[in-house]
């Protein structure tokens, strides 16, 4: 495994992050286990999750998946000393809060209550990157650092990130910190892949100017970027498969092919180019079992040459660069 340090922090994590969403709802606690205890033995200490994930399997609810990862620690052996640990708070959360602050959003109030939520199910007293997972078009910059200055400085936090931010945001969010002398967001969590290239324009040179790391979630596109596309027939790949246009099918085709060329899975060409950006810290993966998982680690090792990649831009084509060289002069 390959490390790199989480943006402008001096914290080194391992460039590809295990996303824990399928855990409790595609996949049982059991396999979860196994696939955790694999990730650290294949050398990945970086763990994303959030307290929303594990509401979608029948039976289940809001905060399983961190109910899961925290029985995981609870068997000992420097489980919980061997990972950087990352969750998100936003969202609404069955029996968490009440009232008008239910709903989903930012405020010093439900970060607290969210972080200590978290806390509990996660059976740990700190997490190592806590994250805001969506922008609030509301948010009060001093009330929310204060309330992670707060938790940073009693040692439940030790970084503060966002996800879902647009690039002004993350500007906001950065002359704030400096007012304050904070450090403020280290890193993004956003939206990235061969098919969706658009934060090329203001999101990556926005992160990379301001020294924030980027953490890639969906890199393969919810599985359209992975082998046997076209080919689903149930679950919500096929579904996904069956609103592609002639073009978008055009383009998983040829890259299939390209892929076949090159001698390496879709998936793992998926990720190999994302890993060869050098704006991304590191890309989420997120097996259903520990098989997945020791595929997708071969994709660090992948190095794409600059002619493939001119190939993957002729499939794919990006926006054109930055902003505003990409459609002005």
């Amino acid at each position: 495994m390959q490390y790199t340090e989480l943006g402008k922090t001096g914290m080194k994590v391992s460039r590809l992050v295990l996303g824990t969403m399928n855990f409790g709802s595609r996949t049982d606690e059991k396999t979860s286990f196994a696939i955790m205890d694999r990730a650290l033995e294949l050398g990945i200490n970086f763990f994303d999750t959030a307290n929303v994930y594990g509401a979608w399997g029948i039976g289940q609810h809001s905060g399983y998946t961190e109910e899961i990862i925290g029985r995981w620690f609870a068997q000992g052996g420097g489980r919980r000393e061997k990972v950087v640990l990352a969750t998100k708070f936003y969202n609404h959360m069955e029996n968490e809060l009440d009232g008008p602050n239910d709903p989903a959003g930012v405020s010093a109030y439900k970060l607290y209550r969210s972080l200590d939520a978290s806390l509990k199910r996660l059976q740990t007293d700190h997490i190592e990157l806590y994250q805001m997972h969506h922008i609030d078009h509301t948010i009060n910059w001093d009330e929310i650092f204060g309330a992670y200055e707060n938790m940073i400085a009693q040692g439940k936090i030790y970084y503060a990130g966002s996800s879902n931010f647009g690039a002004r945001h993350l500007a906001f969010a950065d002359a704030a910190a400096e007012k304050r002398h904070f450090l403020g967001l280290v890193s993004e969590q956003h939206l990235y892949n061969l098919f969706e290239r658009l934060p090329e324009l203001e999101l990556l040179p926005t992160a990379k100017d301001l020294g924030m790391g980027i953490i890639v979630w969906s890199p393969l596109e919810g599985g359209l970027l992975a082998e046997n596309a076209l080919g689903a027939t149930s679950g919500r790949r096929a579904e996904r498969a069956s609103r592609l246009t002639d073009r978008q099918r055009k383009q998983i085709q040829d890259y299939a092919a390209l892929c076949k060329e090159l001698g390496e899975s879709e998936s793992n060409v998926a990720l190999a180019w994302l890993l060869q950006n050098p704006a991304i810290t590191a890309p989420i993966v997120g097996p259903r079992t520990v098989e997945q998982l020791n595929e997708a680690v071969h994709a660090v090792d992948i190095k794409l040459s600059p002619e493939i990649l001119a190939r993957l831009d002729e499939i794919f084509p990006g926006p054109g660069g930055s902003a505003p060289e990409a459609y002005a002069w």
